[in-house]
Protein backbone atom coordinates (compact mmCIF):
# COMPACT_ATOMS: atom_id res chain seq x y z
CA UNK A 1 0.00 0.00 0.00
CA UNK A 2 1.81 3.20 -0.77
CA UNK A 3 1.91 6.07 1.62
CA UNK A 4 -0.31 9.27 0.96
CA UNK A 5 0.32 12.65 1.55
CA UNK A 6 4.18 13.29 0.15
CA UNK A 7 5.15 10.83 3.31
CA UNK A 8 7.92 8.11 2.91
CA UNK A 9 7.10 5.09 5.32
CA UNK A 10 9.91 4.06 7.97
CA UNK A 11 12.34 1.67 7.20
CA UNK A 12 11.02 -1.09 9.78
CA UNK A 13 7.47 -0.96 7.48
CA UNK A 14 7.50 -4.35 5.82
CA UNK A 15 9.98 -5.88 8.50
CA UNK A 16 7.43 -8.70 8.95
CA UNK A 17 6.19 -6.91 12.06
CA UNK A 18 2.66 -7.13 11.24
CA UNK A 19 2.04 -3.18 11.59
CA UNK A 20 3.71 -0.40 11.08
CA UNK A 21 1.97 1.06 14.27
CA UNK A 22 0.23 -0.01 16.96
CA UNK A 23 -2.19 3.05 19.03
CA UNK A 24 -2.83 1.94 22.88
CA UNK A 25 -5.82 4.20 24.05
CA UNK A 26 -9.03 4.59 21.64
CA UNK A 27 -10.08 8.39 22.88
CA UNK A 28 -10.46 11.13 20.78
CA UNK A 29 -6.87 11.47 20.72
CA UNK A 30 -5.40 7.96 19.68
CA UNK A 31 -8.46 7.18 17.09
CA UNK A 32 -7.79 10.60 15.55
CA UNK A 33 -3.93 9.85 15.40
CA UNK A 34 -4.81 5.88 14.16
CA UNK A 35 -7.35 7.67 11.44
CA UNK A 36 -4.57 9.95 10.31
CA UNK A 37 -1.95 7.43 9.97
CA UNK A 38 -4.08 4.87 8.53
CA UNK A 39 -4.87 7.62 5.76
CA UNK A 40 -2.01 8.00 5.14
CA UNK A 41 -0.99 4.27 3.82
CA UNK A 42 0.43 2.79 7.17
CA UNK A 43 -0.97 -0.53 8.55
CA UNK A 44 -2.39 0.75 11.87
CA UNK A 45 -3.94 -1.58 14.73
CA UNK A 46 -5.67 0.32 17.76
CA UNK A 47 -5.98 -1.44 21.20
CA UNK A 48 -8.33 -0.48 23.70
CA UNK A 49 -9.07 -1.74 26.99
CA UNK A 50 -12.71 -0.81 27.19
CA UNK A 51 -14.68 0.70 24.37
CA UNK A 52 -13.91 3.90 21.83
CA UNK A 53 -13.89 6.95 23.86
CA UNK A 54 -14.65 4.93 27.67
CA UNK A 55 -12.19 7.57 29.00
CA UNK A 56 -11.90 11.31 29.23
CA UNK A 57 -13.43 11.59 26.30
CA UNK A 58 -16.91 10.65 26.67
CA UNK A 59 -17.22 12.98 29.68
CA UNK A 60 -15.53 15.80 28.02
CA UNK A 61 -17.37 19.43 27.61
CA UNK A 62 -15.46 19.68 24.00
CA UNK A 63 -14.50 23.55 24.54
CA UNK A 64 -12.35 24.66 21.55
CA UNK A 65 -11.40 27.94 23.53
CA UNK A 66 -7.63 28.94 23.75
CA UNK A 67 -8.37 32.57 24.01
CA UNK A 68 -10.38 31.94 27.43
CA UNK A 69 -7.96 29.24 28.67
CA UNK A 70 -5.04 30.95 28.28
CA UNK A 71 -2.72 31.53 31.44
CA UNK A 72 0.28 32.93 32.57
CA UNK A 73 3.49 31.30 31.47
CA UNK A 74 2.23 28.67 29.04
CA UNK A 75 2.89 30.10 25.65
CA UNK A 76 3.79 26.67 24.57
CA UNK A 77 0.57 25.73 25.00
CA UNK A 78 -0.89 28.67 23.64
CA UNK A 79 1.15 28.19 20.16
CA UNK A 80 -0.35 24.90 20.03
CA UNK A 81 -3.81 25.52 21.11
CA UNK A 82 -3.87 28.36 18.97
CA UNK A 83 -2.76 26.40 15.03
CA UNK A 84 -4.98 23.52 16.59
CA UNK A 85 -7.61 25.50 16.98
CA UNK A 86 -7.52 27.29 12.87
CA UNK A 87 -7.17 23.93 11.87
CA UNK A 88 -10.83 22.38 13.33
CA UNK A 89 -12.94 23.93 10.79
CA UNK A 90 -10.86 21.73 7.93
CA UNK A 91 -9.74 18.72 10.37
CA UNK A 92 -14.22 18.47 11.12
CA UNK A 93 -14.84 18.74 7.22
CA UNK A 94 -12.32 15.85 6.19
CA UNK A 95 -13.57 13.92 8.87
CA UNK A 96 -17.40 14.18 8.23
CA UNK A 97 -16.09 13.29 4.35
CA UNK A 98 -14.30 10.38 5.76
CA UNK A 99 -16.76 8.64 7.94
CA UNK A 100 -20.25 9.99 6.22
CA UNK A 101 -21.31 11.63 9.66
CA UNK A 102 -22.24 14.28 11.84
CA UNK A 103 -19.60 16.10 13.08
CA UNK A 104 -20.57 17.95 16.36
CA UNK A 105 -18.49 21.29 15.47
CA UNK A 106 -20.06 24.37 16.34
CA UNK A 107 -18.11 27.60 15.67
CA UNK A 108 -20.46 29.51 18.80
CA UNK A 109 -17.96 32.38 20.25
CA UNK A 110 -17.78 32.17 23.73
CA UNK A 111 -18.64 34.61 26.84
CA UNK A 112 -16.57 34.56 30.13
CA UNK A 113 -17.95 36.76 33.03
CA UNK A 114 -17.37 38.00 36.22
CA UNK A 115 -20.22 37.71 38.67
CA UNK A 116 -18.78 40.51 41.51
CA UNK A 117 -15.97 42.68 41.64
CA UNK A 118 -13.27 40.94 42.44
CA UNK A 119 -13.64 38.40 39.43
CA UNK A 120 -13.76 41.57 37.40
CA UNK A 121 -10.68 42.48 38.51
CA UNK A 122 -9.13 39.11 37.80
CA UNK A 123 -10.96 38.94 34.53
CA UNK A 124 -9.56 42.38 33.55
CA UNK A 125 -5.79 40.87 34.39
CA UNK A 126 -7.26 37.80 32.01
CA UNK A 127 -7.97 40.51 29.37
CA UNK A 128 -4.98 42.07 29.36
CA UNK A 129 -2.92 39.01 29.29
CA UNK A 130 -5.07 38.25 26.38
CA UNK A 131 -4.56 41.73 24.12
CA UNK A 132 -0.26 41.28 25.17
CA UNK A 133 -0.11 37.98 23.21
CA UNK A 134 -2.22 39.37 20.47
CA UNK A 135 -5.36 37.22 20.97
CA UNK A 136 -8.69 38.15 19.36
CA UNK A 137 -10.78 39.21 22.58
CA UNK A 138 -13.53 41.94 23.48
CA UNK A 139 -14.26 43.34 26.57
CA UNK A 140 -18.15 43.87 27.08
CA UNK A 141 -19.70 46.07 29.98
CA UNK A 142 -22.32 44.42 31.40
CA UNK A 143 -25.01 45.44 29.53
CA UNK A 144 -23.46 44.09 26.99
CA UNK A 145 -22.97 41.12 28.27
CA UNK A 146 -26.55 40.55 28.71
CA UNK A 147 -27.67 41.52 25.15
CA UNK A 148 -25.17 38.54 23.95
CA UNK A 149 -26.67 36.58 26.61
CA UNK A 150 -29.85 37.34 27.77
CA UNK A 151 -30.44 34.93 30.12
CA UNK A 152 -27.34 35.97 32.69
CA UNK A 153 -27.86 36.95 36.26
CA UNK A 154 -28.07 40.77 36.72
CA UNK A 155 -25.11 40.97 39.03
CA UNK A 156 -22.96 39.89 35.71
CA UNK A 157 -19.85 42.90 36.14
CA UNK A 158 -17.96 42.31 33.07
CA UNK A 159 -17.13 39.97 30.48
CA UNK A 160 -15.28 38.54 27.65
CA UNK A 161 -15.98 37.66 24.30
CA UNK A 162 -14.10 35.65 22.50
CA UNK A 163 -15.91 35.37 19.28
CA UNK A 164 -13.88 32.64 17.31
CA UNK A 165 -14.15 30.00 20.31
CA UNK A 166 -16.59 26.85 19.22
CA UNK A 167 -17.21 23.70 20.80
CA UNK A 168 -17.10 19.74 19.36
CA UNK A 169 -19.47 17.15 20.89
CA UNK A 170 -16.65 14.36 21.48
CA UNK A 171 -19.21 11.37 21.53
CA UNK A 172 -20.05 12.34 18.33
CA UNK A 173 -16.44 12.87 17.34
CA UNK A 174 -15.18 9.37 18.29
CA UNK A 175 -18.27 8.30 16.66
CA UNK A 176 -17.05 10.15 13.53
CA UNK A 177 -13.37 8.80 14.19
CA UNK A 178 -14.06 5.11 14.90
CA UNK A 179 -16.26 5.12 11.39
CA UNK A 180 -13.41 7.43 9.15
CA UNK A 181 -10.40 4.70 11.04
CA UNK A 182 -12.28 1.57 9.73
CA UNK A 183 -13.11 3.01 6.48
CA UNK A 184 -9.30 3.84 5.84
CA UNK A 185 -8.31 0.62 6.65
CA UNK A 186 -7.87 0.31 10.11
CA UNK A 187 -8.35 -2.58 12.52
CA UNK A 188 -9.19 -2.26 15.88
CA UNK A 189 -9.65 -4.38 19.12
CA UNK A 190 -11.29 -3.66 22.05
CA UNK A 191 -11.42 -4.99 25.34
CA UNK A 192 -8.19 -5.61 25.48
CA UNK A 193 -5.09 -4.27 26.87
CA UNK A 194 -1.23 -4.18 26.88
CA UNK A 195 -0.06 -6.80 29.08
CA UNK A 196 4.07 -7.24 28.08
CA UNK A 197 5.93 -5.04 25.57
CA UNK A 198 7.59 -6.91 22.96
CA UNK A 199 11.06 -5.52 23.01
CA UNK A 200 13.74 -6.94 19.92
CA UNK A 201 17.26 -4.92 20.20
CA UNK A 202 16.15 -2.54 23.10
CA UNK A 203 13.68 -1.30 20.56
CA UNK A 204 9.53 -2.18 21.32
CA UNK A 205 8.11 -4.05 18.38
CA UNK A 206 4.84 -4.41 20.04
CA UNK A 207 2.89 -5.61 23.05
CA UNK A 208 1.46 -9.02 24.62
CA UNK A 209 -2.20 -8.14 25.77
CA UNK A 210 -4.02 -9.86 28.54
CA UNK A 211 -5.74 -12.37 26.26
CA UNK A 212 -2.45 -13.21 25.57
CA UNK A 213 -2.50 -11.84 21.55
CA UNK A 214 0.73 -10.75 19.93
CA UNK A 215 0.58 -7.49 18.35
CA UNK A 216 3.67 -6.52 16.52
CA UNK A 217 4.27 -2.97 15.20
CA UNK A 218 7.14 -0.95 13.83
CA UNK A 219 5.84 1.75 16.53
CA UNK A 220 3.78 1.83 19.36
CA UNK A 221 2.05 5.13 19.79
CA UNK A 222 0.89 5.22 23.85
CA UNK A 223 -2.31 7.65 23.65
CA UNK A 224 -3.69 6.18 26.31
CA UNK A 225 -4.69 9.52 28.61
CA UNK A 226 -4.68 9.54 32.38
CA UNK A 227 -3.90 5.82 32.30
CA UNK A 228 -0.46 6.60 30.20
CA UNK A 229 1.37 7.21 33.81
CA UNK A 230 0.52 3.70 34.90
CA UNK A 231 1.55 2.19 31.43
CA UNK A 232 3.18 -0.86 33.78
CA UNK A 233 3.85 -2.88 30.70
CA UNK A 234 6.64 -0.50 29.58
CA UNK A 235 10.15 -0.09 31.71
CA UNK A 236 10.05 2.97 34.47
CA UNK A 237 11.77 4.99 32.10
CA UNK A 238 10.10 4.71 29.42
CA UNK A 239 6.54 6.03 31.70
CA UNK A 240 5.50 9.70 30.81
CA UNK A 241 4.86 11.64 33.53
CA UNK A 242 1.17 11.91 33.35
CA UNK A 243 -1.19 12.14 36.50
CA UNK A 244 -5.06 11.34 36.21
CA UNK A 245 -6.61 14.71 37.62
CA UNK A 246 -10.51 13.82 38.44
CA UNK A 247 -13.10 16.23 37.03
CA UNK A 248 -17.35 15.78 37.80
CA UNK A 249 -19.58 16.81 34.89
CA UNK A 250 -22.97 17.48 34.45
CA UNK A 251 -25.52 17.36 31.58
CA UNK A 252 -28.25 19.17 31.90
CA UNK A 253 -31.93 19.45 29.07
CA UNK A 254 -34.63 21.68 29.22
CA UNK A 255 -37.29 22.82 26.61
CA UNK A 256 -35.64 25.86 25.57
CA UNK A 257 -31.84 26.46 25.40
CA UNK A 258 -30.35 28.77 28.48
CA UNK A 259 -27.24 29.98 26.20
CA UNK A 260 -26.14 30.18 22.82
CA UNK A 261 -22.58 30.49 23.21
CA UNK A 262 -20.43 28.81 25.51
CA UNK A 263 -20.72 30.75 29.06
CA UNK A 264 -17.59 30.54 31.80
CA UNK A 265 -17.11 32.15 34.72
CA UNK A 266 -14.25 31.60 37.44
CA UNK A 267 -15.77 28.74 38.79
CA UNK A 268 -17.73 26.60 36.39
CA UNK A 269 -18.54 26.66 32.13
CA UNK A 270 -21.28 26.27 30.10
CA UNK A 271 -21.84 24.27 27.08
CA UNK A 272 -24.65 24.47 24.58
CA UNK A 273 -25.13 21.07 22.48
CA UNK A 274 -27.16 21.57 19.27
CA UNK A 275 -29.62 19.08 20.13
CA UNK A 276 -30.49 20.88 23.52
CA UNK A 277 -28.06 19.29 26.30
CA UNK A 278 -26.05 21.85 28.32
CA UNK A 279 -22.91 20.38 30.22
CA UNK A 280 -21.94 22.37 32.97
CA UNK A 281 -18.12 21.65 34.13
CA UNK A 282 -16.16 20.73 36.07
CA UNK A 283 -14.46 20.35 39.21
CA UNK A 284 -10.56 20.14 39.06
CA UNK A 285 -9.84 17.37 41.93
CA UNK A 286 -6.02 16.23 42.37
CA UNK A 287 -8.09 12.59 43.81
CA UNK A 288 -6.16 9.96 41.27
CA UNK A 289 -8.32 6.84 40.07
CA UNK A 290 -11.21 8.09 42.85
CA UNK A 291 -14.50 7.44 41.03
CA UNK A 292 -17.30 8.78 43.51
CA UNK A 293 -19.15 11.35 42.66
CA UNK A 294 -19.83 13.38 45.36
CA UNK A 295 -22.80 15.72 47.16
CA UNK A 296 -20.30 18.98 47.29
CA UNK A 297 -18.74 18.45 43.98
CA UNK A 298 -22.41 18.32 42.00
CA UNK A 299 -23.62 21.35 44.44
CA UNK A 300 -20.47 23.40 43.66
CA UNK A 301 -21.09 23.08 39.51
CA UNK A 302 -25.25 23.93 40.42
CA UNK A 303 -24.59 26.59 42.62
CA UNK A 304 -21.91 28.28 40.27
CA UNK A 305 -24.26 27.70 37.33
CA UNK A 306 -26.92 29.18 38.94
CA UNK A 307 -25.04 32.48 39.64
CA UNK A 308 -24.52 32.08 36.36
CA UNK A 309 -27.38 31.48 34.56
CA UNK A 310 -30.57 31.61 36.51
CA UNK A 311 -32.49 29.58 34.27
CA UNK A 312 -30.79 26.69 34.63
CA UNK A 313 -32.80 26.09 37.92
CA UNK A 314 -35.46 24.48 35.71
CA UNK A 315 -33.50 21.93 33.86
CA UNK A 316 -33.44 18.12 34.34
CA UNK A 317 -30.45 16.94 35.52
CA UNK A 318 -29.92 13.82 32.94
CA UNK A 319 -26.65 13.06 33.67
CA UNK A 320 -23.69 13.04 36.47
CA UNK A 321 -20.67 11.37 35.35
CA UNK A 322 -16.85 11.43 36.48
CA UNK A 323 -13.59 11.43 33.66
CA UNK A 324 -9.84 12.00 34.83
CA UNK A 325 -7.75 14.61 32.82
CA UNK A 326 -4.52 13.41 31.81
CA UNK A 327 -2.27 16.23 33.56
CA UNK A 328 1.43 16.68 32.54
CA UNK A 329 3.95 18.90 34.54
CA UNK A 330 3.49 21.99 32.69
CA UNK A 331 -0.06 21.84 31.50
CA UNK A 332 0.73 21.02 27.88
CA UNK A 333 0.96 17.50 26.13
CA UNK A 334 3.78 15.42 25.25
CA UNK A 335 3.59 14.61 21.39
CA UNK A 336 6.50 13.01 20.04
CA UNK A 337 9.45 10.38 20.83
CA UNK A 338 8.96 8.47 23.77
CA UNK A 339 12.17 6.96 26.10
CA UNK A 340 12.32 4.55 24.65
CA UNK A 341 13.46 3.49 20.77
CA UNK A 342 9.86 2.60 18.67
CA UNK A 343 7.89 4.46 21.31
CA UNK A 344 5.68 7.66 20.45
CA UNK A 345 4.20 9.75 22.89
CA UNK A 346 0.35 11.31 22.28
CA UNK A 347 -0.99 12.07 25.65
CA UNK A 348 -1.17 14.28 29.15
CA UNK A 349 -3.49 16.97 27.10
CA UNK A 350 -4.88 17.75 30.25
CA UNK A 351 -8.01 20.35 29.70
CA UNK A 352 -6.99 20.64 26.17
CA UNK A 353 -7.39 17.06 24.14
CA UNK A 354 -10.24 17.80 22.04
CA UNK A 355 -9.02 21.02 21.30
CA UNK A 356 -5.55 19.62 20.41
CA UNK A 357 -7.00 16.06 18.39
CA UNK A 358 -5.96 17.97 15.04
CA UNK A 359 -2.73 19.36 15.88
CA UNK A 360 -1.81 15.87 17.69
CA UNK A 361 -2.80 13.47 15.02
CA UNK A 362 -1.00 15.25 12.22
CA UNK A 363 1.92 15.57 14.22
CA UNK A 364 1.92 11.97 15.32
CA UNK A 365 1.16 10.86 11.74
CA UNK A 366 3.96 12.61 10.52
CA UNK A 367 6.21 11.12 12.59
CA UNK A 368 4.77 7.75 12.21
CA UNK A 369 5.46 8.66 7.83
CA UNK A 370 9.23 9.50 8.59
CA UNK A 371 8.99 12.95 8.83
CA UNK A 372 10.16 15.42 11.77
CA UNK A 373 7.87 17.25 13.65
CA UNK A 374 6.92 20.98 12.46
CA UNK A 375 4.98 24.09 13.63
CA UNK A 376 3.60 24.22 17.17
CA UNK A 377 4.43 20.53 17.54
CA UNK A 378 7.92 21.18 17.92
CA UNK A 379 7.18 22.26 21.50
CA UNK A 380 5.28 19.36 22.63
CA UNK A 381 8.62 16.73 22.64
CA UNK A 382 8.66 14.41 25.31
CA UNK A 383 12.22 15.01 25.70
CA UNK A 384 12.02 18.30 27.60
CA UNK A 385 10.97 16.87 30.55
CA UNK A 386 14.34 14.24 30.60
CA UNK A 387 16.08 17.14 29.71
CA UNK A 388 14.75 18.85 32.84
CA UNK A 389 15.42 15.32 35.00
CA UNK A 390 19.21 15.90 33.61
CA UNK A 391 19.56 19.00 34.24
CA UNK A 392 18.34 18.19 38.01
Amino acid sequence: MPAQGGGSLPDDRDNGSGYDALVVGAGVIGLACAWRAAERGLRVCLLERERPGAGASSVAAGMLAPVGEVSWGEERLLRANLESAAAWPAFAARLGEASGREVGYRACGALHVALDRDEAEELRRRHELQLSLGLESEWLRPSECRRLEPGLATSVAGGIHAATEAEADPRVIVSALAEAFRRAGGEMVTGDAPAEALVEGGRLRGVRTREGREIGAGTVVLAAGAWSGEAEWLPAQARPPVRPVKGQILVLRGAEPVADRIVASRWVYLVPRADGRLVVGATVEERGFERTITAGGVHELLRESYRLLPDVAELEITDMSVGFRPGSPDNAPLVGAGAMDGLVLATGHYRNGILLAPLTAEAVAATLAGEPPSGAATGLDPARFRRQEALA
